[in-house]
C-alpha cells in the first residue's frame, strides 16, 4: 500500500511532546477505544497513537500495529516494551502492496487510519481491505492533517471510502485536521 511514504527518521519528530498538546492521543482515542477492543492501526509509525490505544484497550484487548518500514516497527516495539504493553501490542511489518492482515478478517472493532490515506496509492483498495478486516458493526476512524491534505483531496478520500462500501459520519474536532468515522453498511 506504499505511495508517498513518510521517511522513517521523521518518526522521532512525530513523537515529540509538543504534538501531544495539539493532538492528545488519550483525548482523541478515548471516545472510540474501549477495554477489550481489537484495534488495527495501519501506518502506525513509531506508535504515537498505538501505545495509548493499547492502554485504553487494556490487557483484554489487542492492538495490531502495521507499518511497511522495519525501522518504524522496531522503534514501536522498543517503546511498547518500555511501556510494558507488549502483551497488548502486536507490531507487524507489512508488504508495500497490502496491509498483510488477512488473518484478521472479520475480527477488528476499530481501524485507526491516521495521517495515512494520503500516502497510499489506491485509497479505494485500501478501504476495501479495511472493510474486510472489520467485524460487523466495526468502524474506521480516518484523520488527515489539513496542512498536507487539502479539503478537495480529503473529499476524494471520502468518495473512495463510499465506493468501498462505507458510510461517512462526522469525526471529532482535532486541531488542524480532517476527521471522519466510517461505518460499513
Amino acid at each position: 500500500m506504499a505511495g508517498r511514504v513518510c521517511p522513517w527518521w521523521l518518526g522521532y519528530f512525530h513523537l515529540g511532546p509538543i504534538r501531544k498538546i495539539f493532538e492528545n492521543p488519550r483525548k482523541i482515542l478515548s471516545p472510540f477505544v474501549n477495554r477489550g477492543m481489537r484495534v488495527l492501526e495501519p501506518g502506525c509509525g513509531m506508535g504515537f497513537f498505538t501505545l495509548e490505544a493499547a492502554r485504553l484497550a487494556g490487557p483484554e484487548g489487542r492492538v495490531y500495529a502495521v507499518d511497511l518500514q522495519p525501522r518504524m516497527i522496531g522503534a514501536l516495539e522498543r517503546r511498547a516494551l518500555r511501556a510494558k504493553l507488549t502483551d497488548t501490542v502486536e507490531a507487524r511489518v507489512c508488504p508495500a502492496e497490502t496491509m498483510g492482515v488477512g488473518d484478521l478478517d472479520g475480527t477488528i472493532d476499530l481501524v485507526l487510519a491516521f495521517c495515512l490515506v494520503h500516502e497510499v496509492p489506491d485509497a479505494e483498495r485500501f478501504f476495501r481491505e479495511v472493510r474486510q478486516v472489520l467485524r460487523p458493526g466495526g468502524r474506521c476512524f480516518v484523520l488527515e492533517p489539513a496542512m498536507h491534505v487539502k479539503a478537495e483531496a480529503f473529499e476524494e478520500t471520502l468518495e473512495a471510502a463510499r465506493r468501498a462500501g462505507f458510510s461517512v459520519t462526522a469525526g471529532p474536532d482535532v486541531h488542524k485536521s480532517h476527521s471522519v468515522v466510517l461505518e460499513s453498511g
